[in-house]
């Protein structure tokens, strides 16, 4: 460093996702960020003086790096969140990246905090895939689904699920008219945009089934015609934790028909006070509904931008990389079963969609990682002998991504 630099030798700051004090050096810092070496959190880089040398996220001992666009940046570590709360290597100012952020705002006008589990809602919506929450109740659910259904201008539906649900009552059935003599069809709760399935493993498995054709195919066969569903159409499942009494285990059938499995906690103590103080004045939620959130899209918009994600550039070492991940899960020792070729697809799939959220019209290794986590976890199934050493599968999912080698792109 040159001596007549007034800037100081190192850079004090706390890191924004758990507060540490951390102490870097400021020849080490570009603008790309600081990793935190207690969260892994990729914090902004401080306002200082832009050197000559190539940008980069910093670790504060060692990190792997990676070449992509003329400039050095490293993978997110497994570890971190599953999902952060703001995506990194951000772009380009894209139309994307404005209603991405657009939403968000929206959102949070009324439903606080979160962060993974909206921005992992929209990544599954905005690649036309279904959202499975494990959480317990009371976290708000049914006001995020209608909060985000007001934002996005699209119908809302609500199933509870039951014991003594029937398929039927999902689906709609054929009602006899009195008038016509003749059978009509009604339509269930499933003919709708975007349906929050509550308590779904509280269903027996016949009326799980109920779901599959709906998830996979966006129509419904009943009576040998089929009834089409208007886009987009979006699943938000929740479940209970499986050790809960009179909860059912969701089939691996219906399990892999989710694009993501979301684990949602308890907010913190900041969070949870503001949460009193913006719902405890016993107004109508309709009425703020109408009066504090905007419609700021459209269903049209929404498949409009589906489609153009399409064009997210993924390099064949990506692919490559992502193959990789899938197939080791097969062989991985602590997993009976591994991921199907559906995890793939879909770890490109929301890849394609986190980099257009960033405004890049290509996906870096850093896109698949902050999304293999939610895309895995209900895909691979713990030998007997993992279950019993009480192993964790997200930690077993980190180990598996650590050991594979992170490819270097250029685009």
């Amino acid at each position: 460093m040159n001596n007549a630099d007034p800037l100081p030798e190192f850079l004090q700051f706390d890191c924004g996702g758990c507060q540490t004090k951390l102490k870097v050096p400021r020849s080490s810092v570009g603008p790309a960020g600081v990793k935190c070496p207690t969260c892994d959190h990729i914090n902004p880089a401080p306002a200082i003086e832009p050197k000559p040398a190539e940008p980069a996220i910093v670790e504060v001992e060692a990190v792997e790096v990676q070449e992509v666009d003329s400039a050095v940046v490293a993978p997110v570590s497994p570890s971190s969140q599953a999902l952060p709360k703001a995506p990194v290597h951000q772009g380009r100012d894209t139309a994307c990246r404005r209603l991405y952020q657009n939403i968000t705002d929206e959102v949070a006008k009324l439903f606080v905090g979160q962060e993974e589990l909206v921005m992992g809602t929209l990544v599954a919506l905005f690649s036309g895939g279904h959202v499975l929450i494990e959480s317990a109740p009371g976290l708000g659910k049914t006001l995020f689904v209608r909060t985000l259904g007001r934002v996005l201008g699209c119908e809302f539906g609500r199933i509870q699920f039951t014991a003594d649900l029937m398929p039927s009552d999902v689906t709609g059935a054929p009602i006899f008219n009195m008038k016509t003599q003749e059978f009509v069809f009604r339509p269930g709760p499933i003919f709708t945009q975007l349906l929050l399935a509550d308590e779904i493993n509280r269903a027996p498995a016949k009326t799980h089934a109920a779901l599959l054709e709906i998830m996979q195919e966006k129509n419904v066969t009943i009576d040998g015609k089929t009834h089409e569903l208007n886009p987009p159409f979006l699943v938000l499942a929740t479940q209970n934790p499986i050790e809960s009494e009179g909860t059912y285990n969701l089939p691996e059938a219906q399990l892999d028909r989710f694009m993501f499995k979301l684990v949602a906690d308890y907010p913190d103590e900041k969070q949870e006070s503001e949460i009193l103080l913006l719902h405890s004045g016993q107004k109508d939620f309709d009425r703020r509904l109408e009066t504090e959130v905007q419609t700021i899209a459209s269903p049209e918009d929404i498949v409009a931008v589906t489609h153009e994600n399409s064009n997210v550039r993924v390099d064949p070492l990506l692919v490559e990389y992502i193959n990789k991940m899938v197939r080791l899960t097969r062989q991985w020792p602590q997993f009976h079963m591994g991921a199907s070729p559906r995890a793939g697809i879909n770890l490109m799939q929301g890849a394609r969609t986190l980099a257009a959220f960033c405004g890049r019209d290509y996906a870096v290794p850093d896109d698949v990682v902050t999304i293999a986590k939610p895309t895995l976890r209900h895909r691979v199934m713990l030998t007997a002998e993992a279950e019993v050493e009480g192993q964790s599968v997200d930690q077993l999912l980190g180990d598996l991504i650590r050991s594979i080698e992170v490819p270097r792109i250029k685009v």
